[in-house]
């Protein structure tokens, strides 16, 4: 019996309610590029911490121009004066040393005529003129860096500013990839009749590492029922989430979906009304978590070793004692695994780790040309983006076939043409789905 096919949004759905996020870890500043930020980052103190100068020049009071000052010190970066100034005197200045006391503006250098130990100011002086205030950046106790957010170097750096050493991010989901076919041979060895290269084994790796997973070599598996099951069980239990490509259709040699019922995982649904990656298959496998497993819990040190595990900082497992890993049947065509991988197994990914999409962030772009629709299934066209003049244009990357890899080569970003009669005409408007590069 053929199932009923799930919409695009339908799968999403199922998957992301099958989500348990994954525990955390503190990390050091160093270790945390492109880990997702478990907990929000509040400030241990001002930032900037005191009044300083934004430029070089002199620590003044504010005044009109055509006073000659006398300059009585210096205060440097990280070596402030101790000495206070009152009408008449001048500090002399570094950018980012802070403002000696009785000062309320800085004058810039070349504002002034210099002549020994004093200064005549060439133009008038407003108070806070050049003076970076205390706070000004981020307040005390202000938050700095919400949970979800993925630590670019930007994050990394306001991290540091907002006073902290280590942070507590999502362990990284640990991916295990399985290829099955017997005519899969791999990269560069030679081919037999009726053999192919496996292009899934190393593009759905590097999928997953661009998602931030760890992801090993994948396997490559005949079309042989028990080494399929006894590959996957293994899978089952080393990973959080375990992808395989092929052997999910109805064909004779199609072993994954009877393998994965027999290891007890429980299948949420098969087929989804898309096109190309119409035979996609879901399910998650309860697999025991060890009491005490040192896996599910957060290292508490550094800055963090007084606080409390943070929110969402302790294992998800269910009411059992169980997590719930993720499996996912993609088909073996190259282009149908790309695009269902970046379609679903990249959202499930994102939100093991707690990731919160910005949806405000995502890019609408016009169809360039017009695109024939299929009757009763979206089509994932990979496009090439063409941005000026105010316009961002979607244009098909050539031919769409689902055998052809060339059809991701150059290409920017996938649209969903929805299902219908007729053409999608030029002009209409689709959300991107950008993809990696």
């Amino acid at each position: 019996m053929t199932p009923r096919l799930l919409t695009v949004a339908q799968a999403h759905e199922r998957i992301l309610a099958a989500i348990d996020p994954l525990p955390v870890e503190g990390l050091a500043i160093d270790d945390a590029l492109d880990r997702v930020l478990a907990q929000d980052l509040r400030c241990a103190g001002d930032v900037p911490p005191f009044a300083s100068a934004a430029m070089d020049g002199y620590a003044v009071l504010a005044g009109p121009a055509g006073r000659t000052l006398r300059v009585i010190g210096e205060s440097r970066a990280g070596v402030p004066s101790e000495l206070a100034i009152e009408a008449n005197e001048a500090i002399r200045i570094s950018t980012g040393a802070a403002v000696p006391a009785g000062a309320d503006a800085v004058i810039r250098q070349e504002q002034v005529e210099a002549d020994g130990d004093r200064v005549t100011l060439r133009v008038a002086v407003a108070a806070a003129d050049d003076i970076r205030h205390p706070g000004e950046d981020f307040a005390a106790d202000a938050t700095a860096l919400t949970r979800g957010t993925t630590l670019g170097p930007t994050e990394l750096a306001a991290a540091v500013a907002a006073g902290a050493g280590e942070l507590w991010c999502t362990r990284r989901p640990r991916v295990a990839i399985l290829c099955t076919g017997s005519e899969l041979r791999a990269p560069g060895e030679p081919l037999g009749p009726g053999e192919i290269h496996n292009a899934n084994a190393i593009t759905l790796g590097a999928l997953a590492r661009r998602c931030g997973a760890l992801a090993t070599p994948a396997e490559r598996l005949a079309d042989d029922r028990q080494a399929i099951e006894a590959a996957l069980d293994a899978a089952l239990q080393r990973a959080d989430v375990v992808v395989v490509s092929g052997g999910v259709s109805m064909g004779p040699h199609d072993h994954v979906k009877p393998a994965l019922a027999a290891l007890g995982v429980r299948e949420s649904f098969w087929g989804i009304a898309i096109q190309p990656g119409k035979p996609t298959w879901f399910g998650t496998f309860e697999a025991p978590r060890p009491p005490g497993d040192p896996r599910d819990v957060g290292r508490q040190a550094g800055m963090f070793a007084a606080r409390r595990t943070p929110k969402g900082g302790e294992a998800a497992p269910n009411s059992q004692g169980r997590r719930r890993r993720p499996v996912f049947g993609l088909p073996g065509n190259p282009v149908a695994a790309f695009v269902t991988f970046m379609l679903f197994v990249r959202p499930a990914l994102l939100a093991l780790q707690g990731s919160i999409p910005n949806r405000t962030a995502e890019e609408v772009a016009e169809l360039g040309t017009p695109v024939k629709r299929s009757p009763g299934r979206a089509q994932a066209i990979r496009v090439r983006v063409e941005r000026g003049h105010g316009r961002t244009i979607a244009i098909p990357n050539g031919p769409q076939g689902s055998n052809l890899i060339s059809s991701l080569l150059g290409a920017d970003a996938l649209v969903m043409i929805p299902p219908g009669e007729g053409d999608l005409e030029a002009g209409s408007r689709l959300t991107l789905i950008e993809l990696p590069r």
